[in-house]
């Protein structure tokens, strides 16, 4: 009598729950792409391969396009907790938005492959698009079940005539595992040496067959949690430091206050300026010690809850016919802390008989409105609007709330998306696939501790302590000349604003194609038939923002450093698309291999019109594991929703020095006359405040008459798999990518240098760049709230991007006694990265730098090398990641050179602190120790950032404000230090 196993009858009775599930609850994406299974039951059908790169359902065909392979085994290695995690150390991918940013985060993780931008990045699951976070078209990382994720395939020579828009620089596909049968029970726990930034994960897989193999149902649930890091957890981020002096530094929203217009006679104005002295009760001139220390309450590490349902099924109706679906939903919350809130730069109207204000500083201030004493008097006993005496004096008073505490921002994000489709064979060589798929993202984010302007504004219009002009909404007077503990809290409860907005994004897409081989047709040197796709989509996107009505005023919530407008936008496009791949000649001398490939993708976009994407190419192997391939790209993206209907936003962007700030413009006339044309009161030349906390005002929005931009991609590369050379690969690519048309704004520097700076302007007269600064009405500063727009960023379809470089990829396993030792090294050179974002702005030069221009730093060399020993059940590895040195981007040249000369304009040397001005090269070394203690129970030990390098200090305002966080650049390099993460994984 035969035995039937416990773990069998497990298997074969959740079969039918998992295939409900997943057919009936939540279809969810099954796909044609061939993995290693996790069980020993797993199979893989091998007559359905799809490269990633390709439509074409082939074993036997290889893509020329480069193609990258993250493998369960590195995934293993590596014990991610997040998709994001998994991808920012890749060498042809530049870090962009993840845990590593606060001041500046959206909640969302992205990729930006070559580091010509996240929105030029396609992410792919089962090779099937996944519905956006945003009005961005960015892919959220934070969705993806890593968990299920069986391999990565990066494809970084362009794919936009196969996978359509967005795929400039290359597709990350993530491929789930297939016919996954048994339960798949894993998990892991993070914490740093210092005993702080925890981060856990659980994840349980679930799979059966059924109706002898001709059906494959998995369930997967997830839950991932990581715990904030503070920057005054680590030495290096205790308090900001001045990019300019390497001295603490901070912001002029402090306690005590500080005034920062008008201009007060008789006191100096070192370019801070003043502060109020509570003992005195007079405004006095400010220094650095009084400015306030926002990095304590700022992160290093964003917290992140998330839980993940992810369900596929599939079954053959007929030998010919299989049906499929696939479902997944996602539910994350990431938090983001910030300093207390405060007044900030917004201009008030101060009245003179305001209670809290000190008899010193209502001196001070009438003689800045050149009041009599009488007059000043007189203005401080009205007791009403209607006195004949009344007068408001228009301020900047920047004081910090500190009695409310940090301010809190949570984005709730849930996303589902659920595909089902047919696929099957037309004939014996001819495949179809047809499927239909929709996904929504909801985006609820939450401000707390943030506060209201205008009511900030009404109660500082009062006459006593007890009363307001205007007593709407129990008004309550505010001090804000005192000391901390002055603001009381019935004075928080008046002015106290939580915020709303929530965002949707919908996507549906309809596709269906047909591939294999082109009846059999073949070239007369080779019997390996032309093989053929053909195919037509439809995609429409629809996205909102809808935030409460404060977050529509600019400068009401206060500290968000921009308005949040209401948006709506969408989009249908149309398209069709063919391949070809043609093998030559096969199994002949000197062309063991001869084949071209070929694409096309004809697209119809209801915003900008018809457009074509094509490439061309083919591979050339002389001898068996000899081989040489190229491919040349065409390829168009339309502007995204964001880019075509986002209103005018004024946020925040990072500048240390200003132009126009204190002393600078003094002596040189023509420069205060720009000043002063710019926006800056006369009278404000030479006590200009400099950036608050290294940070002014950007404004940017959408442009509803974009076009599309166009790329030229050439990848040429080189494939040796010697077979005298047993376990040897070395795989050599060259890439250029070209952008032209494309959707660009300015850089700050482009815009700054171009109005103020002698070696683009030589008789600093006003140009069609100081068209493009908007200076604060009361003090000249930068800084402020709707009225001062400071730099405007407009988008245009004027760029052109330029990058180029060389990856390298060698693989090598070789027996040792009864082990393997393998090495893995995967390293990208960047021969040049250059962009101009208009005609009239200098070709940025950004390779082997960082600034505010080049934003987080572009290294010229980026490598991994893992090295691995594995024996039986028990393995160890070690991956040195490393990154190349790299400086702050170079002044202009003198002379400068014609704009479209590739050159540099990146800050004075003389405002860089000497210690700020390079990064030297970093290296990391993680040690990964594993063993399988049992048949189904593997046991992992990773030790990141063996030993424990810290980052490169820069100070606060070396580069963007998103990267340049905690006076390093976090997403770059290691702010946690060592951490031990321990995981397992239970299989039966």
């Amino acid at each position: 009598m035969k035995t039937i196993s416990k773990i069998a009858l497990l298997r074969s009775g959740v079969a039918p729950v998992i295939l409900g599930a997943a057919l009936f609850a939540v279809p969810a994406t099954a796909q044609d792409v061939a993995a290693q299974a996790s069980t020993e039951e797993a199979s893989v059908d091998e007559g359905s391969i799809v490269v990633t790169g390709s439509r074409i359902a082939r074993p036997d065909l290889e893509v020329s396009s480069p193609v990258r392979v993250l493998g369960r085994e590195e995934i293993t290695l590596r014990a991610p907790t997040t998709a994001e995690e998994l991808l920012r150390d890749l060498p042809s991918a530049r870090p962009n938005l993840g845990p590593g940013v606060n001041n500046g985060s959206d909640g969302s993780s992205s990729i930006d492959l070559r580091g010509i931008g996240p929105n030029r990045t396609l992410v792919l699951l089962d090779g099937r698009r996944i519905v956006p976070f945003g009005l961005d078209g960015i892919t959220d990382l934070n969705t993806i079940p890593i968990a299920l994720v069986d391999r990565v395939d990066v494809v970084t020579g362009g794919a936009s005539s196969v996978y359509g828009a967005d795929a400039v620089a290359g597709v990350v596909n993530f491929v789930t595992k297939r016919d996954f049968t048994g339960i798949d029970l894993s998990a892991n726990y993070r914490i740093t040496e210092r005993g702080d930034a925890a981060a856990y994960q659980a994840d349980l897989v679930t799979g059966a067959s059924f109706d002898d193999g001709r059906g494959n149902a998995v369930l997967a649930f997830g839950y991932t949690k990581s715990d904030p890091l503070n920057q005054d957890s680590r030495s290096f981020g205790v308090a900001a430091l001045n990019t300019v002096d390497g001295q603490p530094q901070g912001s002029q929203t402090a306690v005590p206050a500080f005034l920062l217009g008008p201009v007060l006679p008789g006191v100096t104005n070192n370019g801070l300026g003043y502060v109020i002295n509570p003992t005195t009760g007079a405004f006095q001139t400010a220094t650095s010690q009084d400015l306030y220390n926002f990095n304590p309450d700022n992160l290093y590490q964003t917290p992140l809850e998330r839980y993940n349902i992810y369900g596929s099924a599939r079954y053959e109706i007929s030998d010919a016919i299989e049906m499929y679906s696939t479902a997944m939903f996602t539910s994350n919350k990431v938090s983001i802390l910030s300093a207390a809130s405060g007044t900030f730069t917004n201009p008030y109207f101060l009245p003179l008989s305001n209670p809290y204000l000190p008899d010193a500083a209502r001196n001070q201030l009438c003689s800045a409105i050149s009041l009599s004493a009488a007059q000043c008097t007189a203005a401080d006993n009205a007791t009403s609007a209607t006195d004949p005496n009344y007068r408001e004096v228009p301020v900047t008073l920047a004081r910090r709330f500190v009695e409310y505490g940090p301010r809190f921002q949570s984005v709730d994000t849930t996303q589902f998306q659920i595909q089902a489709g047919l696929r099957g064979k037309v004939t014996e060589g001819i495949n179809f696939d047809v499927s239909a798929q929709f996904g929504e993202t909801n985006q609820n984010q939450t401000r707390e501790n943030w506060g209201s302007y205008s009511r900030v504004q009404q109660s500082l219009r009062s006459f006593n302590t007890t009363t307001c002009s205007n007593t709407a909404n129990g008004c309550v007077p505010i001090n804000l000349f005192g000391p901390a503990g002055s603001i009381t809290p019935s004075m928080l409860g008046f002015i106290d604003l939580d915020s709303y907005i929530r965002r949707t994004v919908q996507q549906t897409v309809v596709t269906g194609s047909i591939n294999g081989d082109l009846f059999g047709a073949t070239s007369p040197l080779t019997d390996s038939p032309i093989a053929f796709s053909i195919g037509a989509e439809y995609r429409k996107l629809t996205a909102e923002s809808n935030p409460d009505g404060s977050a529509r005023i600019q400068s009401e919530v206060l500290g968000t450093g921009a308005r949040t407008p209401q948006d709506f936008g969408t989009y249908n496009v149309k398209e069709a698309f063919g391949e070809l791949i043609v093998p030559l000649i096969t199994d002949t001398p000197f062309f063991y291999n001869l084949t071209l490939e070929a694409g096309i993708r004809y697209s119809d976009y209801s915003t900008t019109g018809t457009s074509t994407t094509w490439k061309a190419g083919g591979s050339w192997e002389p001898v068996e594991g000899f081989k040489f391939c190229g491919m040349y790209q065409r390829a168009v993206r339309s502007p995204n929703i964001q880019e075509l209907f986002q209103s005018p936003v004024t946020g925040l962007s990072s500048l240390a020095v200003d132009p126009c700030q204190s002393t600078l413009p003094v002596g040189n006339a023509a420069l205060s006359a720009l000043c002063v044309a710019t926006g800056a009161p006369a009278a404000s030349i030479g006590s200009i405040p400099s950036p608050s906390a290294n940070q002014i005002n950007a404004t940017t929005s959408g442009n509803p008459n974009l076009d599309v931009e166009r790329a030229r991609t050439i990848t040429l590369g080189a494939v040796f798999a010697p077979r005298f050379v047993p376990g040897l690969s070395i795989t050599v690519d060259y890439f250029d990518i070209r952008v032209t048309d494309a959707i660009t704004t300015p850089a700050q520097g482009d815009i700054l240098n171009g109005c103020y700076s002698t070696s683009l302007n030589p008789t600093l007269t006003f140009n069609s760049f100081c068209a493009l600064i908007g200076r604060n009405p009361i003090n000249g500063s930068l800084n402020g709230a709707g009225e001062t727009l400071g730099v405007v960023l407009a988008s245009s379809n004027l760029g052109i991007i330029d990058t180029s470089g060389v990856d390298l990829s060698i693989n090598y396993r070789i027996p040792v006694g009864e082990g393997a030792l393998s090495f893995g090294f995967n390293g990208t050179y960047l021969d040049h990265y250059t962009f101009q974002a208009t005609p009239n702005a200098i070709t940025r030069d950004c390779t082997g730098y960082y600034s505010t221009n080049c934003t987080n730093p572009r290294p010229e060399y980026k490598w991994n090398l893992r090295t691995t020993y594995s024996n039986g059940p028990v393995r160890a590895s070690v991956l040195w990641r490393h990154i190349s040195g790299v400086d702050i981007e170079p002044a202009a040249q003198t002379p400068r050179p014609p704009l479209t000369t590739p050159q540099t304009g990146g800050p004075n040397p003389a405002t860089v602190f000497d210690a700020y001005e390079s990064i030297p090269a970093y290296n990391y070394f993680d040690l990964a120790l594993g063993a399988d203690v049992a048949d189904n129970l593997e046991l992992n030990l990773l030790v990141s950032n063996l030993f424990d390098k810290q980052p490169p200090i820069v100070g606060s305002g070396a580069g963007g404000t998103a990267f340049n966080n905690g006076n390093t650049f976090p997403t770059t390099y290691d702010v946690l230090g060592r951490s031990y993460t321990i995981s397992a994984r239970l299989k039966f």
